[in-house]
């Protein structure tokens, strides 16, 4: 980490003097520092309440091993926005590593997303193109998509029951811990099959891993003279010794800001199971979704194969199972669950976030401070915009603060 980076314990100078404070230390905040301390020369801090930098992009090595092992689940690089590619390129080098999912349904394993080497393995027969299309168009004329009242009625308009009951009931009930009946059809938009064997996960044009692992990634874009990083750092205990208007990116969750006043919004969260295991390779393959109910975890990640390239033990490898389930009050949120009640609640926090904007210079942004569930190339397109559009205008210019967050 750059020299620039204290603990609560090493506070020196109090929080006055910064032309911008940034709360949180993931990509969305990183980038809106890098950015006002390179291009406007302007002193940034940024807060970080967790001990480690990078927010839920952390990852470290795992000790017996030396394996890199995302500490809050597997990111996984990908964007077709080149400004984007452009400037994290800045940062890092990126690795040729191509996404892809293998997918275990009673004892076998199939390619993922559902795609033609699928169907031809679960039907148990070779099909054309067109013959794949028209068994899938037969298969979910069953139910008509217009007409489907609940999450599982539109999967089966989609992609027909067989493949419905093998490879989405399951897992959707493990991930959100509800009978797929009782979910609310929005919650699928569309669900992909390919016709052709394609079984690249993402079809971004840019993709791959950071060579030297994302926790060296984001130290180098906090590696800036004018940006100061604290750590162990919780912004609500701090907030009143910051002097009064001083522009701040607030990055943490929208509804801890005002004190729940709206009521609390909903999310999903994670628990990893992490072990170490006793052969070279455990899966042969980097994810494996588990999509037979009865199996607990929705996942496992075997992180030696996200590096390939790298000189990871012969005789050890590390595995860490997923469990889905919602947060409570303490857990750290991954996933926004969007109930309408959840929308409704997040309107009236969007009328109180550009409130704070106007009489605060507050700025609400990233995965948690926008209620969203944004890629990390979202997150960075996001935080370029907003420096683009509202802050840099406001700490050039003295222009108000835009604290309008998109719907």
């Amino acid at each position: 980490m750059s020299a620039h980076t204290n603990s609560a314990e090493n506070n020196e100078g109090g929080y006055a003097g910064y032309d911008l404070i940034v709360v949180g230390s993931g990509f969305y905040g990183l980038t809106v520092a890098e950015r006002a301390a390179s291009l406007l020369d302007k002193r940034v801090l940024v807060l970080e309440r967790r001990h480690h930098i990078g927010g839920n992009a952390y990852s470290e090595e795992e000790p017996e091993t030396g394996i890199e092992v995302h500490n809050y689940g597997a990111h996984l690089f990908h964007t077709s926005n080149k400004r984007v590619w452009d400037y994290v390129n800045q940062f890092t080098d990126f690795t040729g590593y191509q996404h892809r999912v293998f997918a275990k349904y009673q004892g076998q394993v199939y390619a993922f997303p559902m795609n033609l080497a699928l169907i031809n393995q679960f039907f148990g027969k070779s099909h054309t193109p067109d013959e794949a299309r028209a068994l899938i168009a037969e298969q979910s004329s069953e139910i008509d998509t217009k007409s489907a009242q609940n999450l599982e009625e539109k999967a089966v308009s989609l992609i027909g029951r067989p493949l419905y009951e093998a490879f989405v009931r399951g897992y959707t009930a493990k991930q959100w811990q509800t009978d797929p009946r009782e979910l609310a059809a929005s919650i699928i938009t569309r669900l992909p099959v390919r016709y052709d064997f394609n079984n690249r996960y993402f079809n971004d044009t840019y993709e791959g891993l950071p060579v030297d692992g994302y926790t060296a990634w984001l130290k180098r874009m906090a590696d800036h003279p004018n940006i100061e990083v604290r750590l162990n750092v919780d912004y609500f205990d701090i907030r009143d010794q910051i002097p009064e208007g001083t522009p701040t990116v607030y990055t943490g969750p929208l509804d801890r800001y005002f004190e729940y006043s709206e009521g609390r919004l909903g999310w999903r969260t994670l628990d990893f199971e992490q072990e170490v295991v006793p052969t070279g390779d455990y899966q042969g393959t980097s994810v494996m979704n588990y999509n037979d109910e009865e199996v607990p975890y929705t996942r496992i990640h075997e992180f030696r194969h996200f590096h390939p390239e790298r000189d990871y033990p012969a005789d050890k490898t590390v595995i860490v199972r997923e469990y889905s389930r919602f947060a409570k009050e303490d857990d750290e949120p991954y996933y926004p669950i969007n109930t309408p009640e959840d929308r409704d609640k997040l309107e009236r926090y969007r009328e109180l976030a550009k409130a704070e904007a106007k009489e605060r210079n507050v700025l609400f942004g990233g995965r948690l401070g926008t209620y969203k569930y944004l890629d990390m190339h979202m997150a960075i397109g996001s935080a370029l915009s907003s420096f683009d559009n509202k802050i840099a205008p406001h700490l050039t210019d003295g222009a108000p603060l835009d604290g309008s967050i998109d719907a």
